[in-house]
């Protein structure tokens, strides 16, 4: 056996979440093989929610510090591709791409603004949390309220489907791995990053901030690097799911989704990264079975069994391996 080998097998062992996170994307990977065309495209529609989940974990699990209007980002990128592609003459060779800048770029840059004051000048804990909040309403009203651009309560319908290089996501079997292969990007790329200096960091401006400072590192810059690339990875998500469903609405920049995110993440434990998708999985799976025996009873079920996983297993039950 090589170096390499024993290396690599050494540093698995020490990371079993990270084994956890090679299961479930050989299950995602071989599931087109078991389902049919119309559960494909329930399943890409949680894969994406799942990048959005993904992308809050990146920030709340790794900082500690809790963003309550992560879908002002997500709606974002959902807007920007359903605006740029419905309200501007644009090669339908390049509108795809050109929303996906639009929508991650917009994000992007709110994320910087707000991200800049609230963390620079010292606005953590709660009050960074009533920030974010306040800011998903404030979006959610300007996309309620802006009307001949956004299309009201109605939202936006008609948006361009998603194509690429020309190469079009229009079949659910292409735009299934399309949007799977982003994930294992975002979540591959989140593990290992995390598991380096710069997650050892945030590690350390988690527990102890001043004294991070002390050390030299300008924890405030690192906090808006983190926001802003959590805030990226929700919009490319947003921009996704409105380019494959056709449309765009205000519930995609509401408070329910930025407190359905939270569960997500909080069922599968923050942190884990790979928790925050198996959460998602989890959470649209109890869904879809109790809502098909009785609609009204999701909210009570849900709530349930959340009190039931913060009593029994506070850190989530994808911690457990980890430890």
């Amino acid at each position: 056996m090589t170096d390499f080998t024993q290396t690599l097998r050494r540093r698995i062992a020490r990371r079993p979440a990270t084994l956890v996170a090679i299961a479930v994307s050989l299950v995602l990977l071989v599931l087109p093989a078991f389902v049919n065309a119309y559960a494909l495209s329930s399943y890409r529609d949680v894969i994406l929610f799942a990048i959005f989940a993904l992308s809050l974990d990146v920030f709340w699990g790794k900082t500690g510090i809790l963003s309550f209007g992560h879908a002002t980002f997500f709606g974002l990128g959902a807007y920007g591709m359903a605006v740029t592609g419905i309200h501007f003459e644009i090669d339908p060779s390049i509108v795809s791409l050109v929303g996906l800048l639009a929508g991650v770029g917009l994000a992007a840059l709110v994320a910087l603004l707000v991200g800049y004051f609230i963390l620079f000048g010292g606005v953590r804990g709660a009050y960074f949390t009533i920030v974010t909040l306040a800011l998903t309403l404030t979006a959610n009203h300007i996309a309620v309220g802006w009307s001949s651009v956004t299309g009201g309560d109605s939202g936006l319908i008609g948006v361009p489907p998603l194509v690429i290089f020309g190469l079009s996501f229009v079949d659910p079997f292409r735009s299934y791995y399309l949007c799977l292969a982003v994930l294992l990007a975002f979540l591959f790329g989140s593990i290992a990053i995390m598991n380096g200096r710069f997650g050892l960091i945030l590690t350390a401006i988690q527990d102890d901030e001043t004294k991070a400072q002390t050390l030299g590192y300008r924890t405030s810059l690192l906090l808006l690097v983190t926001f802003v690339a959590s805030a990226s990875m929700a919009a490319l998500a947003g921009a996704l799911y409105a380019a494959m469903n056709g449309f765009v609405a205000p519930d995609m920049i509401a408070l329910l989704l930025s407190t359905e995110v939270i569960i997500w993440v909080a069922v599968g434990g923050s942190g884990t990264l790979i928790g925050a998708i198996i959460g998602t999985f989890v959470v649209w799976w109890l869904q879809q079975e109790i809502s098909s025996f009785n609609a009204s009873a999701w909210p009570i079920a849900i709530g349930s069994f959340f009190i039931a996983l913060v009593l029994f297993f506070p850190r989530g039950p994808v911690a457990l391996v980890s430890e």
